[in-house]
């Protein structure tokens, strides 16, 4: 069975429209390049009470969970307070985070900023020569920041802690069909292949085809033989193209 996450979008702004959330189409496909799959997004707003429970929910029934946002200086910045209340634990000064805070702001810092370098006690830190503002995991939960490009800098450097050498195979059909033309189809060979994942994804508009059919699994013979079985069932005079 491959190995599951969830993730866990934390802020108000996300809930009220202010922040269009950028993450988890990110965090989706890079986890899916190492064979994990991501089933769960929860967003949940500012309050420690909240996000521990949902974190609690989350952590005891996937293998990782990924937290977003809620890591600044300011007062709404709950995540790590909220994580260690989930785990039961103190939050404790990091030295080397500190250290980062007072090189950067110099003589501008400010408590608030240090307050960045509290994590929750007993994590560890993920960092490199390229990009040494650590990542902080907690047992099987990473704590992510909410902002896109530090989200995207900061997750290449678990790849090697989470790789385990296992990946998905990916193959797709793209058809002229529409859903309901193809749905016996495709529920039959979803019934007959538990294993994988199939999937069908409608365009209106901008392409050249109607509807692209996809075969996901973790072995690469399965997933040719769901999709070459699709693709026989198919209108030959409606296939677009096979990927």
């Amino acid at each position: 069975m491959p190995r599951t996450a969830a993730a866990l979008i934390i802020g108000n702004e996300i809930l009220t429209g202010k922040i269009q959330e950028a993450n988890l189409a990110y965090l989706g496909q890079e986890l899916f390049k190492l064979g994990i799959v991501l089933e769960r997004a929860v967003v949940c707003r500012d309050d420690v009470d909240v996000i521990a429970e949902d974190l609690n929910g989350l952590r005891a029934d996937h293998d990782f969970v990924f937290t977003s946002g809620g890591v600044g200086p300011t007062h709404d910045d709950l995540t790590m307070p909220s994580i260690a209340k989930a785990f039961g634990v103190a939050l404790v000064r990091a030295p080397e985070i500190e250290t980062l805070i007072r090189g950067y702001h110099k003589d501008r810092v400010t408590d608030d900023h240090l307050r960045m370098a509290d994590i929750p006690e007993g994590s560890k830190l993920f960092a490199n020569e390229d990009v040494p503002w650590p990542t902080v995991a907690i047992e099987n939960v990473f704590i992510f920041p909410g902002v896109p490009e530090i989200f995207r800098l900061k997750f290449p450097i678990l790849r090697p802690h989470l790789a385990d050498g296992r990946s998905f195979f990916s193959r797709a059909v793209y058809t002229n069909c529409d859903e309901g033309e193809i749905a016996a189809l495709l529920g039959e060979a979803a019934q007959g292949n538990p294993e994988l994942f199939i999937g069908s994804y409608p365009r209106f508009r901008g392409q050249d085809y109607r509807l692209k059919v996809t075969v996901d699994g973790e072995d690469e013979a399965d997933v040719d033989a769901a999709l070459d079985a699709i693709i026989a069932g198919l209108p030959a005079d409606k296939i677009v193209r096979v990927d």
